[in-house]
Parts: C-alpha cells; sequence; structure tokens
C-alpha cells in the first residue's frame, strides 16, 4: 500500500506506517488525516500483523502537527467556519483520536521533532524510540488549545505534565528519555534497526496476551473522562476569539516561513 501522504510496507509481522510529507515536515493535512485513519483501519483488519511501527519520512521531524499553513492558505482544505468549528472537521484530531483507539501494539520510532498534533501522535504509542535528534513540544496552550494533557500524565507524572503544557517548552530527547516521555535514544541511523528489533520480539510473543495486556495497562492508567474532557474543552475554545488570533498569526509565521 502507498498513498500519497502516508506509506505502508510489511515486513513479517510488523506493519510500518510512515507519514509521507518530508518537504512539509510530515505536517498533517486533511488527506493525510484521512488516508491516516484508513490505513489503521486495514492493518487493524489483518490478522496478519502483530505489530505497526508508526515513524516520519525524512530525517528532520517525526511530525510537525496539524499543518497550519494549508488552514491560512485555504487551499480547498478548510474555511475558517470548519477549520474552527472543532469535531469530524479537525483533521489531525480524528487521526489522534484513531490512533488512541489501535487495540494491536503502537511503537513510535520518533525520527526527529514531534510537535503539537505531532506530539499527541507520539504519546498514542505505546512504546516510544526516539533518535538524538528528536524533540516534543506540546504547544497547544501557546494557541489556545488542550493538547496532550489527557495522555501526558500517565507518561511523566502530573505535575512534570503540568510544567511541559503550560509553558509549551521544547523537550529535547535526552531530557524525554529522562523523564519517561521516551523509551530509549538512538542515534539517528539506528532507528529503524533498533525499532523492528523490538517489535519482531514483541511479535514473536502471544498475540491475546499482548493485546490482553496492552489493554489492561491502559485501563489502568489511562482516564477516558479526561479524554473526552480534553475534546470538549477544545470544541469550547475553537470559538473563542482568542483561538482565532492566536492560530491564525501562527498560520501566518508558518506561510512566511514556507
Amino acid at each position: 500500500m502507498s498513498n500519497e501522504e502516508i506509506t505502508l510496507r510489511r515486513d513479517g509481522a510488523v506493519a510500518v506506517v510512515t507519514l509521507n510529507r518530508p518537504d512539509k515536515l510530515n505536517a498533517i493535512s486533511r488527506q493525510m488525516s484521512a488516508e491516516l485513519i484508513e490505513c489503521l483501519d486495514a492493518v487493524e483488519s489483518d490478522d496478519g500483523v502483530r505489530v505497526i511501527v508508526l515513524t516520519g519520512a525524512g530525517d528532520k521531524a517525526f511530525c510537525a502537527g496539524a499543518d497550519m499553513g494549508q488552514a491560512a492558505l485555504g487551499d480547498g482544505a478548510a474555511s475558517d467556519g470548519e477549520m474552527f468549528a472543532g469535531g469530524d472537521r479537525d483533521w489531525a484530531a480524528r487521526a489522534a483520536v484513531r490512533l488512541a483507539k489501535v487495540k494491536k501494539p503502537l511503537i513510535g520510532a520518533i525520527n526527529g521533532y514531534a510537535y503539537g498534533g505531532g506530539a499527541v501522535f507520539a504519546i498514542a504509542c505505546d512504546i516510544r524510540i526516539c533518535s538524538d535528534n528528536a524533540a516534543f513540544g506540546f504547544v497547544g496552550a501557546s494557541y489556545g488549545l488542550v493538547v496532550g494533557a489527557s495522555r501526558l500524565p500517565a507518561l511523566v507524572g502530573p505535575a512534570l505534565a503540568k510544567e511541559l503544557i503550560f509553558t509549551a517548552r521544547t523537550v529535547d530527547a535526552e531530557e524525554a528519555q529522562r523523564i519517561g516521555l521516551a523509551n530509549h535514544v538512538v542515534p539517528l541511523s539506528s532507528l529503524q534497526d533498533v525499532v523492528m528489533e523490538m517489535a519482531g520480539r514483541i511479535a514473536e510473543q502471544s498475540q491475546p496476551a499482548v493485546l490482553a495486556s496492552k489493554e489492561v495497562i491502559d485501563l489502568a492508567t489511562l482516564d477516558k473522562d479526561a479524554a473526552r474532557r480534553e475534546y470538549e474543552w477544545n470544541l469550547e475554545l475553537r470559538q473563542s476569539d482568542e483561538h482565532r488570533q492566536r492560530f491564525r498569526e501562527a498560520a501566518e509565521r508558518v506561510v512566511k516561513r514556507d
């Protein structure tokens, strides 16, 4: 399977899903979101796939978040009304929700920076193996949204999650490993080999036991009410003048930079 903005390859029982917009730092477009959801539906229904790997194309970014440039340019992607309405018109959120519902083991091969929606994609993974140039940024507060607040506390603890979300500061790979955001940090040149070795080891185990273990661990650590409340808050926040202004300013900066 190879689409324009998502690619899928199989290596035995491992499916490698790649965000494939390297020229845009793998920012999430409407098309990418739709293709990712379709791809995840396909690999989850394939009994031959035991482990899923999610990564980004290129060597700079795992995912730069939602494509604000696309939204600002209005190139058929969304009007202001659509972009700010939230719900099923928010393509990045739709893809993130689908990732959070994956039942099979999901390894994030974080090959560069993961900001905003890209950071949310990363923490939706069960395991994160990072290249040494990886970095995370939960930047939602800088443009008036709640980004990652329902899942991040389970990884780094509530106090540190508040710090990272309230300040929107960048976390480099070394700190990410130290605080529990990254399982391992390896040289970029070794990332694929290390990830595939771990994926192969997981694939060798009892699949029913692995699936059951994932479900139990998630029940023990993740709060569905918190995830729902994050979604509800974003629906409300997207209607605010402050969010509209902050988002437009950020989008304009992206367009000028490009």
